[in-house]
């Protein structure tokens, strides 16, 4: 009696809970259960009553009461628990704990049943149970399945994982008897396990006891790789013939969870390369599972392919994708509904047709077969448009990812996966079989964040396709699944796992080479990695205009993006980039808001990276007219039309005066910065005036992603082609206004970087080493004119609302952008407003703000209409020191940075013939400088750096009449300890650097005793040490050209002093090119220059004294110094590390100097060290001129 109601609710009920809570890892759902608002009692009276009864019911061995436990049972499982029923989940554990206590473990039908009802009750309600009842239900399902007879097994293991479901940290008392050598998990999740569904549902609860919360401890380590051998041995054992399709993919999903799970949560390492070889074997292997016409046989383990030593990168030899764009056919009917969209004229058509030629004449080769569907045309890119919040995340991040918890547990739904509308079974198994594949591509993708990228890059072979040669077999590759698959959601992931990949590949694809032709007996690495990113270039364009989901083209423009911004387009062939320009135009106007905004993100990512490229500056320069597939009047795709406002002159309050001195430019307008200016400041329906239908239908208004994303793409512009955003600079200043004036602090934000970046573009074309021709930069009068409007607009109002402190700092940074040359012209009243702003917001508490404001008043001290200014220099003293004192690191790390600014002021103020400044400049200020820098110097590296500068500049800039007091004598003793410390100590590179800068300039004040005081031997032993032994050779040359700046032999001190001095540089010449390091090989030369150039100093100051040590030296290593000497005069015009590059005439000079310094200087009759010293320079100049023809 029992028997025959107990398959019905088996197969009924509990059949649909089970799959639905077991796709992908079996988990029932991603996110951990929360307790259900408890709704009116009277929605769980049915509960309540038959809980009642149960609770009433007594322990008894008659039929009678095992028909009533029974009838209970099936009850409670078919009771309707929608919305949570109104259940309080304390009461379902108490239910299920009294339920268990009824039921003897000798009763295999009761035990199965309320096994059942334990996993429908947890799974429908979404209940965790308390540790206090998971304790007593534990040990209950545990003696059950080691006490009933197997066919319970499978019931029992599903009661089991949903107990254990995020409770696995209360688990750990009984983890010895389910995961120990012989635990019940261990047995039953076992290859040689006869039961199929046993296996899948041991292997089930391994993922679910893998599962983390976060705050609560994790499985101990030797747990963690009991399950993850345990999971790695399920993904590579066979199907077995007595196991359907269907248990296998779920399997497979189980397996592939509990790794992620590991890797995520529990945050695995795989550090053993045999390890990763054979999980990332595996997850290839399952990345194809069930994939039509593709069948693969993978190795056990795969290994890294060695890279070159000193590139710390994976070698690759990458592999070949499948390059077909042919899919399972569509649907007959949506055919004949869907128009396929046309492609522009010319280029993108003929690069499309020649893929599908290309994809169909390799099909076939090799040991992998891909089936060819009927060759379609691109479907039509005018798909259901995917929902939208507005937000700015869903430009960038928005589009719910291919790998959300939705597509773990879905199995199929109204929402299918596929184009073809498939019946039955065949439909069902495709789908878990497509679940496979995307369970393998989000476990390759937690794989790649636990591991470095270094390592990662060892086995881009097996996963990114390469250009296929005449006769080579094909292999699948990610690009294979984007390519193949027919479901939109693996192509989804599979692009998804590629971007991970390329996120961060630029160092290691730098290496890439194409542009001559390699004639060689072999293919060198830096042409493998380049042909491999043409065909990534090439297979990701045939994706896009395949594509019709817009999730999926999504991704593809996504990861596109990522290909652009990490590859080294200035080593590789042109037309990769005008390929990519010229197919990606259309989407701009794609119905879906997240194609469009990704679209303008590969825009954005073309015009920054390697920028200027001229190949992009041609694009720039295209008509409007060939800007967005003008013309085809009978395309699907969404296109601008030319509207004429688009080829008018700039207007505006502004412009009219503007376009007296514009400078010389194109006179076909830029359609980028069109497009971006129109999608920013007409935001409602007139933003589409010129933008075809196809394209407006349905929107009223741009999205708030759509102008954050143009705003990028306007900054990207104005900093690496600003040549060709400066013909709209007044008109980008009416943007910025709008933008700024605006409620949406996101718009206000992009509006303060682009005057920044547009600011900083203008700054450049002014700076003395600028290669702009003085007639194509913009006039002065055009740039005060632009700062006139932006000062006349919101900025002062931005820099003055407290309410949002972003902002004010984005716009201090704008306002230190300002030219200095147009600054000095604005009015006085926008000077003073300026500074007065700058002053205080540098007391601000917001300490982005406080950063912003000590950085924008270390520009501006460099004015030349400012530094001169002694009570503005005085002003941003005291406002630099008071930052200097502050918690934040970032603040004392821009205040240190101006302070450094502001002593370069001093400098240059001191240089002058006028002497006032120096006289009216506050000796107690100085004081307090010194004192703040040498605490300074002991800080942090990045305020460390800027410290020792400042200290090194004030150092020079004492006056004798500083010196002269007392109460400064102790604070340059502290001063010139704090820079000697820092040239030894084992610090950043840039700090060591800076310090012997700053000593170099200590020595250029002739005030200071050096030479007589007792830190003189301390600071030459210091640099001496650097010179013969640092590591880095531009700190070696830094130190080499210290050590030549003292004027006077006094300055050198002792003999002695002198002596070790001269070894030491003969030591580092000697040493110039031993280094383990590649990189430190190019400065070689320079540092060799650096030396000979302070050894003829010395030898120009050399005394009578010194003489003696000169000449023993020579005579030990004569030959070495004056090979170098010579390389030295021969060299040419290369500039050393101090920027100096000295003519031959002046090195040839600065030998004849030396030589005649020796000449005169005075020794005792017979003394040989001057003669040989002098016959040495002679030799010196003789050979250089006879070389030469002098």
């Amino acid at each position: 009696m029992t028997r025959k109601y107990f398959p019905v609710v088996l197969r009924g009920k509990m059949a649909t809970e089970q799959v639905a809570g077991s796709l992908l890892g079996g988990l029932p759902r991603e996110v951990p259960r929360e307790a259900p608002r408890e709704l009116p009692r009277e929605q769980g009276i049915g509960f309540r009553r038959l809980s009642a009864r149960l609770c009433a019911l007594q322990p008894d061995n008659s039929s009678s009461y095992r028909t009533e436990i029974h009838l209970l049972l099936d009850q409670l499982i078919s009771e309707n628990y929608s919305e949570g029923g109104g259940v309080v989940p304390e009461d379902v554990s108490t239910l299920l704990v009294q339920a268990c206590g009824l039921v003897p473990l000798n009763q295999n039908h009761l035990v199965s049943k309320v096994s059942q009802l334990i996993h429908h009750l947890l799974n429908t309600l979404q209940v965790i149970v308390d540790e206090q009842n998971l304790d007593f239900l534990l040990a209950y399902t545990i003696s059950a399945i080691q006490q009933c007879s197997s066919w319970t097994h499978v019931k029992i293991l599903q009661a089991l994982a949903a107990l254990v479901y995020c409770n696995g940290s209360k688990c750990q008392k009984y983890l010895p008897d389910l995961l120990g050598k012989s635990g019940i998990l261990m047995k039953l999740s076992d290859p040689a396990q006869s039961d199929p569904e046993v296996r899948r549902a041991a292997v089930h609860c391994m993922a679910n006891l893998c599962l983390s919360v976060p705050g609560q401890p994790y499985l101990e380590e030797p747990y963690q790789n009991i399950c993850f051998q345990a999971f790695l041995t399920t993904l590579q054992s066979p199907k077995l013939p007595d196991m359907d399709d269907i248990t296998f993919c779920m399997l497979l999903q189980n397996a592939l969870k509990g790794i992620q799970s590991l890797l995520n949560g529990g945050k695995m390492k795989l550090t053993q390369t045999e390890e990763l070889g054979a999980l990332l074997a595996v997850l290839k292997k399952s990345m194809f599972h069930g994939l039509p016409g593709v069948n693969i046989e993978m190795p056990t383990v795969l290994y890294p392919t060695p890279l070159p030593q000193y590139d710390g990168r994976p070698p690759v030899k990458p592999q070949q994708s499948e390059s077909s764009t042919s899919r399972p056919t569509l649907n007959k009917k949506k055919k004949l509904k869907v128009k396929p969209k046309k492609i522009q004229q010319g280029e993108e058509e003929e690069e499309e047709s020649s893929g599908e030629r290309e994809a169909a004449a390799v099909t076939g080769l090799g040991r992998v077969q891909l089936t060819e569907g009927n060759t379609q045309g691109p479907p039509s890119l005018a798909v259901q448009s995917l929902p939208t919040d507005g937000s700015r995340a869903a430009g960038k991040d928005g589009v719910s990812s291919p790998f959300s918890s939705s597509s773990w547990k879905r199995v199929s739904s109204s929402e299918s996966d596929y184009s073809d509308a498939e019946g039955g079974m065949q439909s069902k198994m495709r789908s878990y079989q497509a679940k496979v594949r995307q369970g393998a591509l989000a476990c390759f993708l937690s794989t790649i964040k636990s591991i470095e990228k270094k390592v990662l890059y060892g086995y881009w072979s097996a996963f990114i396709p390469d250009t296929p040669e005449l006769g080579s077999p094909q292999s699948v590759s990610l690009m294979t699944l984007t390519l193949k698959d027919p479901s939109p959601k693996t192509r989804a992931c599979a692009l998804q796992v590629l971007s991970a990949v390329l996120e961060g590949s630029k160092q290691f694809l730098s290496v890439a080479e194409d542009t001559s032709d390699h004639r060689r007996a072999f293919t060198p690495f830096s042409v493998m990695i380049a042909s491999s990113i043409r065909e990534l270039h090439r297979c990701l364009l045939l994706a896009l205009v395949a594509e019709s989901s817009s999730q999926t083209l999504t991704q593809i423009i996504k990861c596109l993006a990522n290909l652009v911004s990490n590859s080294p387009y200035n080593r590789l062939k042109l037309s990769l980039l005008t390929k990519v320009w010229n197919q990606i135009k259309p989407y701009i106007c794609h119905k879906d808001v997240n194609v469009r905004v990704s679209s303008l993100t590969l825009l954005g990512a073309i015009v920054s990276t390697h920028a200027p490229l001229p190949e992009v500056q041609l694009l720039l320069q295209q008509p409007c007219s060939s800007g967005l597939g003008l013309g085809n009047s009978n395309s699907a795709t969404p296109h601008l039309s030319p509207p004429e406002w688009w080829k008018k002159a700039p207007s505006g309050p502004f412009l009219e005066e503007a376009s007296i001195g514009s400078p010389q430019g194109s006179s076909e307008p830029c359609w980028l910065i069109r497009l971006c200016i129109s999608t920013v400041v007409l935001p409602k329906e007139e933003s589409f005036v010129g933008i075809d239908a196809a394209c407006t239908a349905g929107c009223t208004h741009v999205p708030s992603p759509m102008r954050l994303e143009a705003l990028q793409v306007l900054a990207h512009l104005a900093r690496g082609y600003f040549s060709v955003a400066q013909v709209y600079l007044m008109e980008l200043g009416e943007v910025i206004c709008k933008c700024m004036g605006e409620a949406d602090p996101s718009i206000q934000l992009h509006g303060a970087k682009l005057l920044e970046e547009l600011g900083t573009g203008l700054v450049q074309q002014y700076k003395p080493d600028s290669t702009i021709a003085p007639d194509q930069r913009v006039p002065i009068t055009l740039v005060v004119l632009f700062w006139t409007m932006m000062l006349n607009g919101p900025l002062p109002r931005a820099l003055q609302n407290p309410e949002h402190p972003t902002l004010q700092a984005s716009a201090c940074d704008a306002l230190s952008s300002i030219l200095p040359e147009a600054f000095s012209s604005l009015p006085s009243d926008w000077q003073i407003l300026c500074i007065t702003v700058l002053l205080g917001l540098n007391d601000s508490k917001n300490r982005l703000v406080k950063a912003a404001a000590s950085r924008a008043l270390g520009v501006y001290v460099l004015f030349p209409c400012l530094r001169q200014d002694v009570i503005f220099v005085a002003d941003t003293a005291n406002g630099i020191l008071t930052s200097l004192q502050d918690k934040s690191l970032n603040v004392r790390a821009k205040a240190a940075w101006s302070l450094g600014n502001l002593t370069d002021t001093l400098i240059v103020n001191m240089e002058t013939s006028d002497p006032s400044f120096q006289e009216e400049f506050s000796g107690l200020l100085l004081l307090k400088m010194l004192q703040s820098a040498i605490e300074a110097s002991k800080d942090k590296d990045k305020v460390k750096s800027n410290a020792v500068r400042a200290l090194g500049n004030l150092l020079h800039f004492l006056q004798p009449s500083h010196i002269e007091k007392p109460r400064f004598a102790e604070i340059i003793e502290e001063s010139i300890q704090a820079l000697i410390s820092t040239v030894v100590i084992e610090a950043a590179m840039k700090v060591r650097w800076n310090a012997c800068y700053a000593m170099g300039n200590v020595f250029k004040n002739p005030a200071l005793p050096l030479g007589t005081a007792p830190w003189t031997s301390q600071a030459y032993n210091a640099l001496t040490s650097v010179v013969t032994s640092c590591k880095n050779f531009k700190v070696r040359i830094r130190s080499a050209t210290a050590l030549s700046i003292p004027g006077k032999r006094e300055h050198y001190g002792s003999v002695d002093q002198y002596a070790q001095i001269w070894n030491a540089l003969v030591t580092a010449l000697q040493k110039s090119e031993d280094t383990t390091d590649f990189l430190e090989f190019k400065y070689c030369a320079s540092l060799r220059t650096q030396i000979c150039q302070a050894l003829i100093h010395l030898l120009s100051l050399a005394s009578a004294l010194d003489l003696p040590c000169i000449k023993e030296t020579l005579e030990l290593n004569g030959d070495m110094i004056q090979s170098y000497i010579l390389q030295f005069l021969k060299s040419g015009a290369e500039a050393d590390d101090t920027g100096a590059a000295h003519s031959p005439q002046e090195r040839d000079q600065m030998v004849k100097t030396a030589l005649e310094h020796i000449s005169h200087v005075q020794v005792l009759a017979g003394d040989m060290a001057k003669r040989a010293i002098v016959g040495f320079l002679e030799d010196i100049l003789t050979v250089y001129f006879d070389s030469t023809g002098s």
